[in-house]
Protein backbone atom coordinates (compact mmCIF):
# COMPACT_ATOMS: atom_id res chain seq x y z
CA UNK A 1 0.00 0.00 0.00
CA UNK A 2 0.89 3.95 -0.30
CA UNK A 3 -0.72 7.27 -0.38
CA UNK A 4 -2.92 6.63 2.78
CA UNK A 5 -3.72 8.98 4.64
CA UNK A 6 -7.03 8.11 6.96
CA UNK A 7 -8.15 9.85 10.30
CA UNK A 8 -10.78 8.29 12.71
CA UNK A 9 -12.49 10.47 15.03
CA UNK A 10 -13.46 9.07 18.22
CA UNK A 11 -16.36 7.53 18.08
CA UNK A 12 -17.00 7.46 14.47
CA UNK A 13 -17.44 4.39 12.67
CA UNK A 14 -15.61 4.12 9.36
CA UNK A 15 -15.83 1.60 7.01
CA UNK A 16 -13.17 0.19 4.62
CA UNK A 17 -14.12 -1.15 1.30
CA UNK A 18 -12.08 -2.90 -1.14
CA UNK A 19 -11.78 -5.75 -3.32
CA UNK A 20 -9.55 -8.74 -2.38
CA UNK A 21 -5.77 -8.27 -2.13
CA UNK A 22 -6.58 -4.57 -2.22
CA UNK A 23 -5.08 -4.00 1.23
CA UNK A 24 -7.49 -3.96 3.88
CA UNK A 25 -6.82 -6.63 5.89
CA UNK A 26 -3.07 -5.56 5.86
CA UNK A 27 -3.99 -1.98 7.13
CA UNK A 28 -5.98 -3.77 10.29
CA UNK A 29 -2.38 -5.93 10.79
CA UNK A 30 -0.29 -2.92 10.73
CA UNK A 31 -2.79 -0.90 13.11
CA UNK A 32 -2.69 -4.18 15.88
CA UNK A 33 1.31 -3.79 15.32
CA UNK A 34 1.19 -7.28 13.60
CA UNK A 35 3.42 -6.36 10.33
CA UNK A 36 6.09 -3.89 10.65
CA UNK A 37 5.53 -0.55 9.38
CA UNK A 38 8.25 0.29 6.65
CA UNK A 39 7.80 4.04 6.04
CA UNK A 40 4.79 6.13 7.72
CA UNK A 41 3.08 6.37 11.12
CA UNK A 42 -0.31 4.82 12.92
CA UNK A 43 -1.32 6.72 15.72
CA UNK A 44 -4.21 5.67 18.26
CA UNK A 45 -5.52 7.90 20.68
CA UNK A 46 -2.13 9.97 20.12
CA UNK A 47 -0.33 6.76 21.35
CA UNK A 48 1.88 4.32 19.63
CA UNK A 49 0.69 1.05 18.02
CA UNK A 50 2.73 -0.18 20.74
CA UNK A 51 1.92 1.39 23.54
CA UNK A 52 -2.07 1.04 22.48
CA UNK A 53 -1.09 -3.05 22.62
CA UNK A 54 -0.04 -2.48 26.63
CA UNK A 55 -2.80 -0.02 27.09
CA UNK A 56 -5.47 -2.65 25.13
CA UNK A 57 -7.02 0.29 23.58
CA UNK A 58 -7.98 -2.12 20.33
CA UNK A 59 -10.49 -5.04 20.18
CA UNK A 60 -9.90 -7.33 17.26
CA UNK A 61 -12.86 -9.21 15.55
CA UNK A 62 -10.12 -11.32 13.02
CA UNK A 63 -12.08 -13.22 9.72
CA UNK A 64 -14.00 -16.67 10.68
CA UNK A 65 -11.67 -19.27 11.22
CA UNK A 66 -12.36 -22.85 11.19
CA UNK A 67 -9.56 -23.51 13.33
CA UNK A 68 -10.85 -21.62 15.83
CA UNK A 69 -14.18 -23.85 15.86
CA UNK A 70 -12.16 -27.04 16.41
CA UNK A 71 -11.09 -25.73 20.41
CA UNK A 72 -12.98 -27.38 22.81
CA UNK A 73 -13.75 -24.86 24.83
CA UNK A 74 -17.14 -22.92 25.77
CA UNK A 75 -18.04 -19.61 24.96
CA UNK A 76 -17.35 -18.39 28.01
CA UNK A 77 -13.63 -19.90 27.74
CA UNK A 78 -13.24 -17.92 24.22
CA UNK A 79 -14.47 -14.59 25.97
CA UNK A 80 -11.83 -14.68 28.73
CA UNK A 81 -9.35 -15.41 26.04
CA UNK A 82 -8.70 -11.24 25.82
CA UNK A 83 -9.04 -10.43 29.53
CA UNK A 84 -6.14 -13.69 30.33
CA UNK A 85 -4.03 -12.99 27.64
CA UNK A 86 -0.51 -12.44 29.62
CA UNK A 87 -1.72 -14.14 32.55
CA UNK A 88 0.51 -16.94 33.66
CA UNK A 89 -1.51 -20.51 33.37
CA UNK A 90 -2.23 -20.66 37.35
CA UNK A 91 -3.50 -17.11 37.23
CA UNK A 92 -7.52 -16.37 37.26
CA UNK A 93 -8.81 -13.49 36.87
CA UNK A 94 -9.29 -10.67 38.73
CA UNK A 95 -13.52 -10.42 39.95
CA UNK A 96 -12.99 -7.23 37.75
CA UNK A 97 -11.89 -8.73 34.60
CA UNK A 98 -14.74 -11.55 35.36
CA UNK A 99 -17.59 -8.98 35.61
CA UNK A 100 -15.81 -7.11 32.16
CA UNK A 101 -16.37 -10.60 30.59
CA UNK A 102 -20.29 -11.07 32.09
CA UNK A 103 -21.42 -7.85 30.51
CA UNK A 104 -19.23 -7.94 27.37
CA UNK A 105 -21.65 -11.85 26.95
CA UNK A 106 -24.62 -9.56 27.43
CA UNK A 107 -23.90 -6.55 25.69
CA UNK A 108 -24.05 -8.93 22.54
CA UNK A 109 -26.98 -11.36 23.93
CA UNK A 110 -24.67 -14.73 23.99
CA UNK A 111 -25.26 -14.76 27.92
CA UNK A 112 -27.38 -17.42 27.88
CA UNK A 113 -24.95 -19.95 25.51
CA UNK A 114 -21.83 -19.36 27.63
CA UNK A 115 -21.43 -23.06 28.09
CA UNK A 116 -21.50 -24.38 24.46
CA UNK A 117 -18.76 -25.69 22.74
CA UNK A 118 -17.95 -22.54 20.18
CA UNK A 119 -18.21 -25.57 17.38
CA UNK A 120 -21.40 -25.77 17.92
CA UNK A 121 -22.52 -22.40 17.11
CA UNK A 122 -24.34 -20.55 14.23
CA UNK A 123 -22.31 -17.75 11.78
CA UNK A 124 -23.84 -14.96 13.45
CA UNK A 125 -23.46 -16.76 17.25
CA UNK A 126 -20.22 -17.28 16.67
CA UNK A 127 -19.28 -14.01 15.72
CA UNK A 128 -21.20 -12.33 18.24
CA UNK A 129 -18.72 -14.03 20.69
CA UNK A 130 -15.96 -12.77 18.44
CA UNK A 131 -16.89 -9.59 19.58
CA UNK A 132 -18.02 -10.12 23.33
CA UNK A 133 -14.29 -11.34 23.43
CA UNK A 134 -13.00 -8.15 21.60
CA UNK A 135 -15.12 -6.06 24.48
CA UNK A 136 -13.84 -8.64 27.29
CA UNK A 137 -10.62 -6.20 27.36
CA UNK A 138 -12.22 -3.08 27.72
CA UNK A 139 -10.91 -1.40 24.22
CA UNK A 140 -11.95 1.55 23.11
CA UNK A 141 -11.75 0.59 19.12
CA UNK A 142 -13.32 -2.41 17.69
CA UNK A 143 -11.34 -3.57 13.97
CA UNK A 144 -13.83 -5.68 12.44
CA UNK A 145 -11.96 -8.12 9.74
CA UNK A 146 -14.60 -9.14 7.25
CA UNK A 147 -17.43 -9.89 9.69
CA UNK A 148 -20.47 -10.73 7.64
CA UNK A 149 -18.77 -13.61 6.05
CA UNK A 150 -20.58 -16.50 5.92
CA UNK A 151 -23.84 -15.48 7.57
CA UNK A 152 -26.58 -14.46 5.66
CA UNK A 153 -28.79 -12.15 4.78
CA UNK A 154 -30.87 -12.08 7.60
CA UNK A 155 -27.78 -12.94 9.55
CA UNK A 156 -25.75 -9.93 8.06
CA UNK A 157 -28.81 -7.38 8.96
CA UNK A 158 -29.02 -8.38 13.05
CA UNK A 159 -25.37 -8.02 12.65
CA UNK A 160 -25.39 -4.65 11.22
CA UNK A 161 -27.94 -3.90 14.17
CA UNK A 162 -25.88 -5.16 16.61
CA UNK A 163 -22.83 -2.96 15.76
CA UNK A 164 -25.43 0.30 15.76
CA UNK A 165 -26.31 -0.77 19.38
CA UNK A 166 -22.97 -1.54 20.80
CA UNK A 167 -21.83 1.90 19.35
CA UNK A 168 -24.44 3.64 21.03
CA UNK A 169 -23.88 1.89 23.99
CA UNK A 170 -20.22 2.06 24.35
CA UNK A 171 -19.28 4.80 22.19
CA UNK A 172 -16.80 2.41 20.77
CA UNK A 173 -14.42 4.01 17.64
CA UNK A 174 -15.19 1.08 14.70
CA UNK A 175 -13.75 0.44 11.68
CA UNK A 176 -14.86 -2.43 9.67
CA UNK A 177 -13.62 -3.49 6.44
CA UNK A 178 -15.23 -5.83 4.01
CA UNK A 179 -15.74 -5.99 0.14
CA UNK A 180 -19.84 -6.07 0.80
CA UNK A 181 -20.59 -2.39 0.16
CA UNK A 182 -23.75 -3.34 1.70
CA UNK A 183 -22.39 -4.51 4.97
CA UNK A 184 -20.51 -1.14 4.95
CA UNK A 185 -22.87 1.24 3.81
CA UNK A 186 -25.53 0.30 6.25
CA UNK A 187 -23.73 0.80 9.51
CA UNK A 188 -20.72 3.39 8.98
CA UNK A 189 -20.40 7.04 9.33
CA UNK A 190 -17.49 7.21 7.03
CA UNK A 191 -16.34 5.12 3.92
CA UNK A 192 -12.71 4.54 3.00
CA UNK A 193 -12.28 2.80 -0.56
CA UNK A 194 -8.66 1.21 -0.45
CA UNK A 195 -7.26 -0.71 -3.17
CA UNK A 196 -3.38 -0.55 -3.22
CA UNK A 197 -4.13 3.17 -2.42
CA UNK A 198 -6.68 5.48 -1.08
CA UNK A 199 -9.69 6.10 -3.64
CA UNK A 200 -11.89 7.74 -2.04
CA UNK A 201 -12.70 8.86 2.11
CA UNK A 202 -16.24 9.78 2.09
CA UNK A 203 -19.83 9.50 3.49
CA UNK A 204 -21.73 6.14 1.99
CA UNK A 205 -23.52 9.40 -0.08
CA UNK A 206 -20.44 10.24 -1.55
CA UNK A 207 -19.74 7.51 -3.17
CA UNK A 208 -20.39 7.41 -7.05
CA UNK A 209 -20.43 4.80 -9.59
CA UNK A 210 -17.06 6.15 -10.68
CA UNK A 211 -15.47 5.70 -7.76
CA UNK A 212 -16.52 2.15 -6.95
CA UNK A 213 -15.49 1.34 -10.80
CA UNK A 214 -11.90 2.45 -9.81
CA UNK A 215 -11.74 0.07 -6.35
CA UNK A 216 -12.50 -2.85 -7.95
CA UNK A 217 -11.38 -2.57 -11.56
CA UNK A 218 -8.44 -4.89 -10.05
CA UNK A 219 -11.24 -7.70 -9.68
CA UNK A 220 -12.24 -7.31 -13.35
CA UNK A 221 -8.68 -6.91 -14.54
CA UNK A 222 -7.18 -10.03 -13.54
CA UNK A 223 -9.95 -11.56 -16.26
CA UNK A 224 -9.54 -9.19 -19.20
CA UNK A 225 -6.26 -7.45 -18.37
CA UNK A 226 -5.52 -3.87 -17.94
CA UNK A 227 -9.06 -1.96 -18.14
CA UNK A 228 -10.70 1.49 -18.77
CA UNK A 229 -13.79 1.79 -16.66
CA UNK A 230 -16.24 4.34 -17.56
CA UNK A 231 -19.13 4.59 -14.76
CA UNK A 232 -21.84 6.30 -14.53
CA UNK A 233 -25.12 7.06 -13.70
CA UNK A 234 -28.07 5.60 -16.34
CA UNK A 235 -30.32 9.23 -16.35
CA UNK A 236 -26.55 10.82 -17.33
CA UNK A 237 -25.69 8.29 -20.27
CA UNK A 238 -25.60 9.22 -23.84
CA UNK A 239 -24.45 6.36 -25.75
CA UNK A 240 -27.48 4.69 -27.25
CA UNK A 241 -25.29 1.15 -27.37
CA UNK A 242 -26.41 0.74 -24.02
CA UNK A 243 -29.57 -0.46 -22.41
CA UNK A 244 -31.31 1.17 -19.13
CA UNK A 245 -34.62 0.26 -20.03
CA UNK A 246 -34.77 -2.69 -17.57
CA UNK A 247 -37.14 -1.54 -14.36
CA UNK A 248 -36.29 -2.56 -10.84
CA UNK A 249 -32.59 -2.65 -11.03
CA UNK A 250 -30.22 0.53 -9.89
CA UNK A 251 -29.91 3.04 -12.31
CA UNK A 252 -25.69 1.87 -13.21
CA UNK A 253 -24.25 2.25 -16.86
CA UNK A 254 -20.93 0.78 -16.90
CA UNK A 255 -18.59 0.23 -19.93
CA UNK A 256 -15.34 -1.82 -19.54
CA UNK A 257 -13.01 -1.66 -21.93
CA UNK A 258 -9.22 -3.42 -22.28
CA UNK A 259 -6.78 -1.17 -23.10
CA UNK A 260 -5.50 -1.29 -26.89
CA UNK A 261 -8.52 -3.39 -27.79
CA UNK A 262 -9.89 -3.79 -30.85
CA UNK A 263 -13.32 -3.36 -32.72
CA UNK A 264 -16.07 -3.03 -30.08
CA UNK A 265 -18.66 -5.80 -29.89
CA UNK A 266 -22.25 -5.71 -30.46
CA UNK A 267 -24.60 -3.72 -28.21
CA UNK A 268 -25.93 -5.42 -25.18
CA UNK A 269 -28.83 -7.72 -25.25
CA UNK A 270 -31.52 -6.15 -23.55
CA UNK A 271 -32.01 -6.16 -19.85
CA UNK A 272 -27.98 -6.09 -19.17
CA UNK A 273 -26.95 -3.08 -17.37
CA UNK A 274 -23.54 -2.40 -19.00
CA UNK A 275 -21.26 -3.76 -21.86
CA UNK A 276 -18.17 -5.52 -21.12
CA UNK A 277 -15.85 -5.10 -24.25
Amino acid sequence: MRNVSLVVAAGERLGVLGPNGGGKSTLLKLTLGLLPMQTGEIRVFGRSVDEAKREHLIGYVPQKSKAELGFPLSVRQVVEMSPSAGLAPWRRLAATQRARVDEAMEAVDVTAIADRHIGSLSGGQFQRVMIARALAGGPRLLLLDEPTVGIDVAGQLQFGRLLETLHARLGLSMVVVSHDLRAIAAGCDRIACLSRGLHSHTSPEGLTPAVLAEVFRHDVGAIFGDLHIDAHSAAACTDPSHSHAVKDQGPIGLTIEGRGAGERSPPPPPGTKGAIR
